[in-house]
């Protein structure tokens, strides 16, 4: 099988289980280091006429990563489209060991069994109201029904939008700062907040600066998740 992948996490998960599979990943693919496969541009925005060249048998898409109209497109092409959308992490741990096992993986990798162990035995966790925003300028935050806010919840997270009628809604940061959160939580990507650029915005509120790779991939990085995030979540700069 020739294997496409536009969506960064299960570029890692299927390159370190079944590895040579793989003939295809976008410039954002960073995981493993060592993955030598052309490149075939963005996940919003991928070069569909490479994807085509590399005569793929699968690509691989995400709903929230990657555009309709690419599934669309590539499908119109002959070319079988494999679509994942886990909203949780129990969705997300069920689709890849359904995902590997039909790319012909004979055993589950020993990765997502202990991701299994490591989010079935969190330690209680003190539960804090949060807004963890993704994007700035405009700001745009995790509402509803995200596969992150699921990963933060079970580490004793609380989302102050998790009732919002959006996934992913734009308050403005008079509005942000009227929640009153007892933690910002603010990941490296898909902006890349750091301690200069993120906490200005929350003048005397506790923010964690977290690993976006460890809060929104769902692969191999999901087996220590759970101790990345608990650290980085335990020692927030006030802003």
């Amino acid at each position: 099988m020739r294997l496409v992948s536009l969506v960064p996490s299960l570029t890692e998960a299927v390159a370190v289980t079944l590895p040579g599979l793989l003939v295809g990943a976008t410039d954002w693919c960073t995981h493993p280091g060592e993955l030598d496969v052309p490149r075939v541009g963005g996940s919003k925005y991928p070069d569909l006429d490479r994807v085509r060249a590399l005569r793929p048998d699968l690509v691989l898409l995400n709903i929230e990563e990657n555009r309709r109209e690419d599934a669309v497109a590539l499908a119109a092409a002959g070319i079988p489209v494999r679509v994942t959308y886990p909203r949780t992490v129990d969705q997300a741990l069920a689709e890849l060991a359904e995902l590997l096992r039909d790319l012909g993986a004979p055993t589950e990798p020993e990765w997502l069994a202990a991701a299994r162990s490591a989010w079935a035995t969190l330690p209680a966790a003190t539960t804090r109201r949060a807004v963890i925003p993704v994007w700035r300028r405009p700001w745009v935050v995790l509402g509803a029904d995200t596969f992150a806010g699921d990963v933060l919840r079970r580490l004793g997270v609380h989302n102050a939008y998790a009732e919002s009628s959006d996934r992913y809604p734009r308050p403005s940061l008079t509005e942000l700062r009227a929640t009153a959160p007892d933690l910002v939580v603010l990941p490296d990507e898909p902006y890349r907040f750091t301690r200069d650029d993120g906490p200005d915005a929350f003048s005397g509120l506790p923010c964690a600066l977290v690993s976006g790779r460890h809060l929104t991939w769902y692969g191999p990085s999901l087996a220590e998740a759970p101790g990345v995030l608990s650290g980085q979540l335990a020692i927030p700069v006030v802003g």
